[in-house]
């Protein structure tokens, strides 16, 4: 049999769709004409179990970048026919090609994602937790500003089956070299729940094959000796009489000064702040529920202020509305922040009127003007840096708006007021039998307003004694 050739081929045509041409060896070709083309298929006819099969051998076209030269189709045949002579089937013979192929794209595949399952990061695993293992009132913000901050730049990139105490010693060691003691204990905590969450979890539990690392460090050894996690402040009848002259002095002070000379003199106490310092006291609220609050919830009229539970501190589901009925000294405290922020639907305004300010504003404000106790190498920039809110010397350290809460609920007791009604007036979540909530209902409305009636009072007797 006359062997093809590529001259033959290239004279084929359109009309010769259909067409059957043979070589040497059972290799036939089909020829096939498309709009691209003609085009011929070749491919061997073989006897395997007494039937003939066909195994192909490539295709050759006029144009077409796939197309394989006469030559290459027959050295396929050469290869096929000469397994048929060996006596292997060469289409299950590609069939087992094609599995083995397959197999090993699989294992490679296999092997990167064990790798990369090997190699999660730190930050891989603050990732998943954020999304699936913890879910705070602010959406995890402040979690993701901390941790970008102290711990991110520092063991983002770090595997997490090498993570050591030692590494986490280096960041909170680098904290507390900075003075932030209380932030060493936050993080520590969030670090350690998000690693415990991993302990439980594939992949994670794996990679932490030597125990977890957070176990291994006593925080109290990080810390400073005088540092108290759980703060017992109280502000004293006299510095509460203190702070109030503070507020007024500062304000004449700087008043006094001459037009030229105010820059350098220490700014009055906002008054926005005065007014937060001294609903605090006499509500017993949370800074941060205060700074959340909107004017639509207080009734100035009606010597109410509501809050709801989504504005209230607690987990979903753990939280609760509360009413807080004014006493006068509160209402007068509204009243004046009215004179303030009335044209803002928020009691307490950001800059640009959109929301509510960040509620860690006030206690930023307070702390900074009690710089002694922060250990700062430096003035922080646009922010206060002086002791013009310094109490009694400083004799009983740093106070902040949350001891403001304690104070206020210390003076209650004081007054006669039960520990049950103070808790009401705190808005504490009250343990009991699910029974005795399901049918109890009383909402101690009198007893909480004669309790904060009882607080407004003495505070107006305190701060008077500066008006003698």
């Amino acid at each position: 049999m006359a062997k093809i050739t590529v001259k033959e081929l290239e004279m084929l045509t359109a009309q010769d769709h259909g067409k059957t041409i043979r070589d040497d060896g059972n290799l036939i070709g089909k020829v096939i004409a498309r709009q691209k083309g003609v085009s011929v298929s070749f491919y061997y006819r073989f006897k395997w179990g007494g039937k003939l099969k066909d195994c192909a051998c490539g295709t050759w076209a006029k144009n077409g970048s796939k197309s394989k030269t006469l030559s290459e189709i027959r050295s396929e045949h050469r290869r096929v026919s000469q397994q048929v002579a060996d006596g292997i089937d060469p289409t299950s013979a590609k069939k087992a090609a094609k599995i083995e192929a397959q197999a090993a794209i699989s294992a490679t595949i296999a092997e990167a994602e064990r790798h990369a399952a090997e190699n999660k990061t730190f930050e891989n695993l603050f990732d998943e937790w954020l999304c699936d293992g913890v879910s705070r009132q602010d959406n995890n913000a402040e979690l993701r500003r901390s941790f970008k901050k102290d711990i991110l730049p520092v063991l983002g990139k770090k595997p997490l089956r090498s993570l050591t105490e030692k590494d986490l010693l280096t960041v909170l060691r680098a904290i507390r070299a900075r003075g932030l003691n209380r932030t060493v204990v936050i993080l520590y905590n969030d670090i350690g729940q998000m690693l415990r969450w991993a302990e439980k979890r594939k992949p994670w539990r794996s990679l932490m094959i030597d125990g977890n690392p957070i176990d291994l460090i006593d925080v109290q050894t990080l810390l400073d000796d005088d540092y108290q996690e759980e703060r017992d402040r109280l502000l004293s009848p006299d510095e509460i009489h203190e702070l109030q002259g503070i507020f007024a002095r500062l304000e004449h002070d700087y008043d006094a000064l001459p037009p030229g000379r105010k820059y350098s003199g220490i700014r009055p106490v906002n008054c926005r702040v005065q007014c937060a310092v001294w609903i605090c006291l006499s509500t017993l609220c949370r800074i941060g529920e205060l700074l959340k609050a909107e004017w639509k919830n207080v009734d100035l009229e009606k010597g109410a202020w509501f809050i709801p539970a989504l504005a209230t501190k607690g987990r979903k589901g753990k939280r609760q509305d509360h009413h807080i009925f004014l006493s006068q000294f509160a209402l007068a405290q509204f009243k004046r922040l009215q004179k303030e922020t009335g044209s803002s639907p928020f009691c307490f305004p950001s800059k640009d009127g959109e929301c509510h300010v960040d509620t860690k504003t006030v206690s930023k404000l307070i702390g900074d003007r009690q710089c002694r106790f922060k250990k700062r190498s430096k003035p922080l920039s646009g922010r206060h840096h002086d002791d013009s809110l310094v109490l009694n010397n400083g004799t009983k350290g740093e106070w902040t708006p949350h001891d403001l809460r304690r104070t206020g609920a210390t003076m209650m007791q004081e007054l006669g007021v039960t520990l049950e009604i103070i808790d009401r007036c705190q808005n504490h979540l009250l343990a009991g039998s699910k029974v005795r909530r399901h049918y109890l209902h009383h909402d101690y409305a009198k007893e909480k307003t004669e309790a904060w009636r009882l607080l407004g009072d003495r505070l107006e007797t305190i701060l008077a004694w500066v008006k003698k």
